[in-house]
C-alpha cells in the first residue's frame, strides 16, 4: 500500500518563535523610521512655518508626494529604480528610508501645528525677557507646542508602525512576511492571522497607554 507524502506540517512552538523573532524586526524597522522621520518631520515642520511662502511653493508640494501616493507604490519604486543610480540599501534599507520619509511628511504638519499653538503675545514675551531666539523655541515653544500636539505623534507613529507590513513586498521578513510563510506551510492562516495581530496589539498598546499617561500627567 502506498503511503500518502504531506507537504504541510501544523503549527509548533518554533513557529511562534519564528512569529516573535518577526515581531521584533517589525519594532525595529518601526523604531528607526519612527525616530528618524521624527527628527526629519520636525525640521521640515520648522522650515514651512519660517519660510511660509518659499516653503508653501518648494518643500510642501514634496512632502504632499509623499503623503499622497500609496505607501505600497513608494516601496516597490524605490527598491527598483535607487540601485540604478548606485543606491542599492536592500529590503530593510529601502523600507527604513520610505518609511522615514513617509513619517516625516506626516510629521511635518503635526510639528508646524505645534509651533502654531504657541501664541506670539507668549513668544514676544519670551523675547522681552531677554531669550534669544533658539532659547525660546527650545524653552518655550517646543515644550508648549510639544504636548499640545503629542497625541497626533503618537497617532503617526502608531499608523507607521502598521505600514511597516507593507515592506514584506520587498522581501523583509516581518510579521506579516512571517505570517504569509507559515500559512504556506501550515494551512492555518487564521490561526496565524490571529496571532500575528496579537504581536500586533502587543506592540501598539504599551505605546498608546504610555502616551495616555503621559498626557494625564502633563494635564495636572
Amino acid at each position: 500500500m502506498q503511503q500518502s507524502i504531506s507537504f504541510f506540517s501544523g503549527f509548533g512552538v518554533n513557529d511562534l518563535w519564528f512569529l516573535g523573532e518577526a515581531a521584533l524586526r517589525t519594532l525595529w524597522i518601526s523604531a528607526v523610521s519612527i525616530s528618524a522621520g521624527t527628527v526629519l518631520g520636525v525640521l521640515f515642520g520648522w522650515i514651512l512655518y519660517e519660510a511660509k511662502f518659499l516653503g508653501a511653493v518648494t518643500l510642501a508640494p514634496i512632502l504632499d508626494v509623499f503623503r499622497s501616493v500609496p505607501m505600497i507604490i513608494q516601496l516597490v519604486l524605490f527598491y527598483n529604480f535607487a540601485p540604478i543610480i548606485g543606491l542599492d540599501f536592500g529590503p530593510f534599507g529601502s523600507g527604513v528610508v520610505v518609511l522615514t520619509l513617509y513619517a516625516a511628511s506626516l510629521v511635518a504638519n503635526v510639528a508646524r501645528g505645534g509651533i502654531e499653538a504657541v501664541g506670539k503675545p507668549m513668544r514676544r514675551a519670551a523675547r522681552s525677557l531677554g531669550m534669544s531666539y533658539w532659547q525660546d523655541m527650545r524653552h518655550v515653544v517646543f515644550p508648549i507646542g510639544g504636548r499640545a500636539v503629542f497625541p497626533s505623534w503618537v497617532g503617526v507613529a502608531l499608523g507607521v508602525m502598521k505600514d511597516s507590513a507593507l515592506v514584506s513586498v520587498l522581501g523583509y521578513v516581518e510579521l506579516v512576511k512571517a505570517s504569509q510563510i507559515l500559512i504556506t506551510r501550515t494551512q492555518e492562516p487564521f490561526l496565524i492571522l490571529a496571532i500575528a495581530g496579537a504581536f500586533y496589539f502587543a506592540l501598539s498598546y504599551p505605546i498608546s497607554r504610555y502616551a495616555a499617561q503621559l498626557e494625564k500627567r502633563w494635564a495636572q
